[in-house]
């Protein structure tokens, strides 16, 4: 009989630590989690569920103007925020109680307090002040937003967890960021009716994408009428009459209604007594891990951002099923971060799967190009003027197609497929091999027989 409490104790109710509770419990291991706030995790609760119904509803004063090309008359339409706040109030709290049934459902112990490591084998229960033993602890309390504390004003800004809750809709904003977060916000916000302004120090958007995606996306959105400062920074917020002055490096003083600040996230690490427990973190807070999650203290793992490696709710997920593979059925198994498919939800969409044009560039000799910009066949008639990217980047050696990238409506659905042809080690002969559906965007992916240019030592030729 096992001399611990629990075999099995979780920090944090994200997409993490519940898929590894829930599973740990259903092959009949004794298991309990605790979250101090919401079970589902940042993904759930204020992250990217309640960001994509956002988008959703910030698109459709487009969809009710492209209406007229093709015939239809829309009558007067109004938007009501504390209405949309409400019904996506109601869809997290549904989703929430999904998560307790599955671990219900699954025999673990659900707790709602905050936990707290008290040693290698020890947690304290904060709400009551109990303390349980545990033969193993996996800390999965994700990331918080950066604060941005050296702001001077920074107390008078919201992060995107707020932005999920205002009691009113601003009538301008003042983004600061560049990341998809920041870029996803700015997008939300206009499309809501909001004057927004987004703010970067760098020299454009989504620093980590493909440049030609970069590009096309800032063009779009500066044609939709989003205002982007690049190389500036806020450099101090204050208070006004009716809303809040900001002084910036290169743009003058601004003036918003609400300041949002998407400057990055942090590890959650903040006084969960890992230095008690003996477990190391970087220089950023975030828990070291080796290969298989664990730290090292052997009994303690960490899973999902709080390990600071890929900040994806699936990733999360995918390394508590390594965990449990490693820890439970004798079967070592390390996360696989590769060809790992990503989007912003942006509008236009952004859906990427491999590597940039620039970072191909590095990793191979000699790349080919394929690259397409053309209009949708649904903006001839409604007049809109976006048009879609679509990029292949291939290995010429092994014609291996090792980068796709798209801009344009349905990205994200295209990347989520393209990842299983890039993962599945596809060549571009696979493609070109492969029918076209036709009319359809996506048809574009398999018609490029030639490429657009070729990249040789990391130079264009």
């Amino acid at each position: 009989m096992s001399s611990y409490d629990y075999d099995l104790f979780v920090i944090g109710g994200g997409s993490g630590g519940v898929r590894g509770a829930r599973v740990a419990a259903s092959l009949g291991k004794k298991v309990a989690i605790a979250e101090e706030y919401r079970y589902g995790g940042t993904c759930v609760i204020r992250g990217c569920v309640p960001k994509k119904l956002f988008v959703y509803a910030s698109q459709f004063h487009e969809h009710f103007e492209d209406a007229a090309g093709f015939g239809w008359t829309v009558g007067e339409s109004s938007f009501d925020w504390k209405k949309l706040v409400a019904a996506k109030d109601a869809e997290i709290a549904r989703l929430e109680g999904l998560y307790k049934k599955g671990l219900a459902g699954a025999n673990a112990e659900i707790l709602e307090t905050r936990a707290e490591l008290v040693d290698a084998h020890t947690v304290r229960l904060m709400k009551t002040g109990q303390t349980v033993t545990a033969k193993t602890i996996v800390i999965a309390t994700g990331g918080r937003p950066n604060p941005h504390a050296a702001l001077p004003g920074h107390e008078l800004c919201i992060s995107s967890n707020e932005a999920f809750h205002l009691e009113e809709l601003p009538k301008s904003i003042v983004i600061a960021g560049g990341g998809y977060i920041a870029v996803e916000f700015a997008n939300i916000f206009h499309g809501l009716g909001v004057e927004t302004t987004l703010i970067y120090r760098g020299a454009e958007i989504l620093s980590r994408f493909d440049a030609d995606l970069r590009r096309g996306l800032h063009e779009a959105m500066v044609a939709k009428g989003i205002r982007i400062l690049c190389h500036d920074t806020l450099q101090k917020v204050s208070k006004a009459e009716g809303g809040l002055i900001l002084e910036t490096l290169n743009s003058g003083t601004l003036q918003a209604s609400v300041v949002m600040l998407a400057l990055g996230r942090d590890p959650n690490t903040e006084g969960l007594g890992l230095e008690a427990a003996g477990v190391a973190v970087d220089e950023r807070g975030a828990v070291i891990v080796d290969d298989y999650s664990r730290t090292n203290v052997e009994n303690i793992y960490a899973l999902g951002d709080v390990t600071d490696r890929v900040q994806l709710t699936p990733v999360a997920i995918h390394e508590a099923m390594c965990f449990i593979e490693t820890e439970y059925k004798n079967n070592p198994t390390r996360p696989d971060y590769e060809l790992i498919p990503t989007a912003v939800f942006s509008q236009p969409e952004i859906g990427t799967v491999g590597l940039s044009e620039e970072e191909a560039g590095k990793r191979y000799g000699e790349l080919e190009v394929y690259r397409a910009q053309f209009r949708p066949l649904k903006a001839t008639l409604s007049g809109r003027g976006e048009r879609m990217i679509m990029k292949l980047i291939v290995d010429a050696a092994s014609r291996k197609v090792v980068g796709a990238h798209i801009l344009g409506h349905d990205a994200g659905e295209m990347a989520q497929l393209l990842g299983i042809t890039l993962k599945a080690g596809c060549t571009k002969d696979d493609f070109d091999r492969t029918m076209a559906l036709h009319p359809t965007a996506a048809e574009e992916l398999v018609t490029m027989y030639a490429p657009s240019y070729r990249i040789q030592d990391g130079k264009r030729i």
